[in-house]
């Protein structure tokens, strides 16, 4: 489409949100859109509608088809309690699971949500205040709810918000529930569709069908974390463990000091600034424990009191990023790898000491997260699943095999873990009370939490992982993200840092190329995804995807070595550095 038709496209979606019943402070902000001559933020606002991707609904607040506001979460909702009704209809009473975050708005659209699914005759369960992530989806299941929202946009900067929808199993929603809801939501062409269930303005939860939830589910969601201890006399043994957090100003601050405390951790210390409940995220430039920057607090706090671990969470509390102190003393921050590494190493340990392998145990990763994980669990003899990114794909992999096989746990290299089966997203409480737990083992086992890694890697082989993202916005960046993927498509590199591609996998036509053989076979997945991966003879694993959540392309890089002991860490680490320069500069990014 050439600019000024998608101007034109754009000016004609707003000027009908001018006829249309919109408050005024939303009529304001688009006039002020159609007359400024810079037409880059109405395009921005209008050129496309919201549509749920890997993560749900997420975008930038603000007026405009492509923004989140009240119309935008009201026409998904509206949307969704359609198609509620619609497929739960021989079901008495409809019932929904609403929480929300820290985020600016967060609070308010949640009130909107609750108030028009009871204006739909949907029972809302509303979490009195914040709540994280996993708790909501522990709730839909406590409850036997048929779906849940939640408010949040994880761990994106302060501008943006989002909606996470869910379905009656707790997970995200997939095929088709997703692309079903989306056309309910295409269905309401008009805002005096959606039933906003009173002003659109209030905050106010005065309808029969909306109760309000929050210490009693609170009770019963940390007894179940509890039980997932694993070795409860190596936290009696060390319980002065000095333990940083920090919820980064979200909802961790809510349930992990407590559960940590109520496992029998007396020293749990917590970063002040960041336990300040706010949207503005004031000490950190973008809440996401995944970038350095977001942990230089918690960091500090453990340098001063001479911590054995430092950890922080997402705004929502289903990630989790942590810090410990290398051989050298020095603080040290743990990529998402490493952490679901050792999760699992640790978890497949601890069931096998406890007699609980039977042989009919399973793990999940995602696609892109390292190849190691999969070294790890053929030891042990437990059965690994591959899944697209996206904790909905680790949670339909558990829906499939509910009643047949154990599952142990799951994660991705995005810094999401899960060991329970009672929550079906990933869980940061969860993960960070284990990760206590599992540094409180190494101790008792005579070991840093970074001489386990250590040790792990001598045993499994080493790896080495570098996520990068090339940000493209606006309409036009999306458009150069699809050539991009279209130009590794249509001329793939033979060869990568000077290796040779010996196989290369695309999701979006589900086809496996091995390139010596020059032979072609299928991929086992459930669905399609614009994914593609490189693997070269060295061991290096590419993987390249387009964000569905943000305006980015995704590289995974993976290059594997060898370790013969601690002493030879960081020269091996060196050259895996080294490697993932050259193989950065063969692929032009």
């Amino acid at each position: 489409m050439e600019h000024n038709e998608l101007v034109q496209l754009c000016e004609q979606k707003a000027k009908a949100w001018l006829a249309g019943n919109y408050n005024e402070q939303t009529k304001t902000q688009v006039r002020q859109m159609l007359e400024n001559e810079d037409k880059t933020l109405l395009i921005d606002s209008f050129y496309q509608d919201l549509e749920f991707g890997t993560g749900g609904l997420r975008g930038i607040m603000g007026a405009g088809s492509n923004r989140m506001n009240i119309y935008t979460v009201g026409a998904a909702t509206q949307g969704l309690a359609n198609y509620l009704k619609a497929q739960f209809a021989d079901i008495e009473q409809i019932s929904v699971v609403v929480g929300y975050d820290c985020r600016n708005n967060s609070q308010y659209f949640a009130g909107i949500v609750a108030n028009i699914f009871a204006a739909n005759g949907i029972k809302v369960y509303l979490f009195e205040n914040l709540r994280p992530t996993p708790e909501i989806s522990f709730a839909i299941r406590h409850f036997k709810c048929q779906s849940g929202v939640m408010i949040t946009a994880s761990h994106n900067p302060k501008e943006y918000n989002g909606y996470k929808a869910y379905w009656n199993d707790g997970a995200q929603f997939i095929a088709p529930h997703d692309t079903n809801v989306i056309d309910e939501v295409n269905k309401i062409t008009n805002i005096d569709d959606i039933r906003f269930g009173g002003e659109e303005k209030s905050e106010k939860h005065n309808h029969a069908e909306i109760e309000i939830i929050g210490e009693d589910i609170d009770k019963i969601f940390l007894e179940n974390v509890k039980k997932l201890s694993l070795s409860p006399d190596a936290i009696k043994r060390n319980s002065d463990l000095k333990i940083v957090y920090s919820p980064i100003h979200g909802c961790g601050r809510v349930l992990i000091p407590r559960v940590l405390n109520e496992l029998g951790f007396t020293n749990v210390i917590t970063v002040p600034e960041q336990m300040v409940q706010s949207g503005d995220f004031p000490t950190v430039a973008s809440p996401n424990p995944e970038e350095p920057a977001a942990l230089e607090l918690a960091i500090k706090k453990a340098q001063s009191v001479d911590a054995d671990i430092a950890m922080a969470s997402d705004p929502d509390a289903d990630r989790l990023g942590i810090t410990v102190k290398n051989t050298e003393g020095e603080w040290i921050l743990i990529n998402g790898n490493q952490t679901f590494m050792i999760f699992i190493y640790y978890l497949l340990t601890k069931w096998k000491e406890n007699g609980k392998l039977s042989g009919n145990e399973y793990i999940v990763k995602t696609i892109v997260t390292t190849e190691i994980i999969k070294d790890i669990a053929e030891k042990f003899g437990v059965e690994m699943f591959d899944c697209y990114t996206g904790f909905k794909w680790i949670a339909a992999i558990m829906r499939e095999n509910e009643g047949k096989k154990a599952y142990i746990g799951g994660g991705e290299e995005s810094y999401g873990l899960l060991a329970e089966t009672f929550c079906r997203d990933k869980d940061a409480v969860s993960a960070c009370a284990l990760m206590a737990e599992i540094t409180a083992w190494a101790k008792d086992n005579g070991k840093t939490w970074h001489q386990m890694l250590q040790d792990v890697y001598i045993e499994f082989g080493y790896s080495k992982e570098k996520g990068i993202s090339v940000v493209r916005k606006g309409q036009s960046g999306a458009a150069e993200i699809k050539q991009m993927m279209t130009d590794y498509r249509q001329k793939p590199p033979t060869e990568i840092a000077g290796s040779g591609v010996l196989k290369i996998k695309d999701f979006q036509t589900l086809k496996q190329k091995n390139i010596l053989e020059n032979t072609e076979t299928d991929l086992e997945m459930p669905t399609t995804s614009n994914v593609l991966q490189f693997f070269t003879e060295d061991g290096t694993k590419i993987s390249v995807r387009p964000s569905g959540t943000e305006p980015k392309i995704k590289f995974y890089i993976e290059v594997r070595d060898k370790l013969k002991n601690r002493e030879d860490f960081e020269a091996t680490e060196k050259r895996a550095e080294q490697k993932i320069q050259a193989v950065t500069g063969s692929l032009g990014i």
